[in-house]
């Protein structure tokens, strides 16, 4: 099921929509279940998956909340009993606090009852990705197994319908973000999220981003047909884009098949992609303090303009809510140590230290997040201190100072002028784009 809108969908468009493909897979169930001699049970289970508040313009958050409204309207309406849990895909991502399940769910879901996935203790092996399959994808450059784990919930058994939401957009490990993604790494477990980030910074995210079938996707699909195609797992992608905090839902694609995945994919490179006629020599980016907490997120601000900066160009990020590196104390306190040092060096302490060697997704991390000396980046940070920001290898300025002279409130995406003269290009969400020349 697909519906596409120019201008960004009504909420009686999303509801309607949304309404129609459950009614599909109740119907599914239905004839399923008859099937197999159990017509007559009246209770199923559901589980819903979306991403976290990181993702709060992909418009999930108010699907979220729509999927709850609607199958407490069925289960009022026919008498069948709809039993939902939901569990956010966090990945390696920090759990969901009480006030961000509220704002992202819209009241809809219980923070007592939210489900927090766990990609270090949560996950069960399901399969592997041959060797030969993972040098054949990546032009030889990775020649190792990758184990496929996933959250233990997805397969037990227990869920007569799986769905999976998620907003289709740029992304610097596997090209376009989401569909199997969300499986695979937000419900994944370490050899996935490790194996699959390295291998994206191995083959280089200047050929990644923006594409489908890139060397991660490839190990995706054949995950995806391999180890769970049995699985009742359905997909709700989004494309979108936003004004302020007013999220435009310009589709959704609701089914299996991967070709609905591809045909958001198109729509995202249509709305999501900025090209520009010139490259980049000064560059600012707002990092919403609701949003990006740490480095591990908000150095989207470097991985989606790369393409777009010029050699010896400034990135300055403005970043008032980072308040730390990683995502999680372990993966934080690497950051800390090594630094975002550049490609070559990150490789070399990977093959000297054991402990970045046995965090790859950190490794990978701190490749994508240097620019390898091409152009300087700056973090304009209120919580970590100077010493701390230059001690990862990126240059510092207090936010304070350095919004006086550039201030979100007072700029508008794309070319700036400031009141010196100076020309500048600003981006307010580094997560909804990709920019290049």
């Amino acid at each position: 099921m697909i519906h596409k809108s120019e201008k960004g969908m009504s909420d009686e468009e999303l509801r309607s929509v949304l309404a129609d493909f459950i009614k599909e897979c109740l119907n599914e169930i239905s004839v399923k279940r008859a099937s197999s001699g159990n017509e007559g049970e009246n209770e199923i289970k559901v589980l819903i998956l979306p991403p976290d508040f990181t993702r709060m313009y992909s418009g999930a958050g108010h699907i979220t909340a729509l999927l709850t409204a609607i199958f407490s309207n069925i289960t009022e309406k026919s008498g069948l009993k709809v039993n939902i849990d939901v569990m956010p895909a966090l990945g390696t991502h920090v759990p969901m606090s009480e006030e961000e399940c509220r704002v992202f769910f819209e009241g809809a879901v219980d923070f007592n009852n939210l489900i927090v996935h766990n990609w270090r203790t949560d996950v069960v092996k399901i399969g592997e990705v041959p060797a030969e399959f993972v040098s054949e994808v990546s032009e030889g450059l990775v020649n190792e197994k990758i184990d496929v784990e996933v959250n233990r919930r997805l397969v037990s058994g227990e869920y007569d319908l799986i769905l999976s939401v998620g907003q289709v957009v740029p992304h610097e490990v596997v090209g376009m973000a989401n569909y199997s993604k969300n499986i695979f790494v937000g419900c994944g477990g370490s050899s996935m999220i490790n194996s699959s980030h390295m291998l994206g910074a191995f083959y280089g995210m200047e050929r990644i981003m923006g594409r489908d079938f890139s060397p991660v996707r490839r190990v995706f699909d054949y995950a995806e047909q391999n180890f769970i195609a049995d699985l009742p797992l359905k997909y709700i992608l989004t494309v979108t884009t936003n004004t302020g905090d007013d999220v435009h839902i310009h589709g959704i694609y609701c089914g299996r098949e991967r070709s609905y995945f591809e045909e958001a994919v198109a729509q995202s490179s249509q709305v999501n992609f900025i090209k520009l006629d010139k490259p980049l020599k000064k560059c600012v980016v707002n990092l919403d303090a609701r949003e990006f907490k740490s480095t591990w997120l908000g150095n989207k601000a470097i991985y989606r303009t790369r393409l777009a900066m010029a050699d010896g160009g400034d990135l300055i990020i403005l970043a008032p809510g980072v308040v730390q590196f990683g995502e999680d104390s372990e993966n934080d306190r690497l950051i800390r140590k090594y630094g975002y040092v550049g490609r070559e060096n990150v490789l070399k302490l990977v093959s000297e230290n054991r402990d970045l060697k046995e965090n790859l997704s950190v490794a990978a991390h701190l490749i994508h997040g240097s620019s390898d000396d091409r152009f300087r980046i700056t973090y304009c940070t209120k919580k970590l201190s100077e010493a701390e920001i230059q001690s990862v290898n990126f240059g510092y300025c207090s936010y304070e100072e350095v919004s006086e002279k550039y201030n979100p409130e007072k700029l508008h995406d794309g070319w700036n002028r400031g009141a010196d003269g100076e020309e500048f290009y600003y981006i307010s969400n580094p997560a909804l784009g990709l920019w290049s020349v």
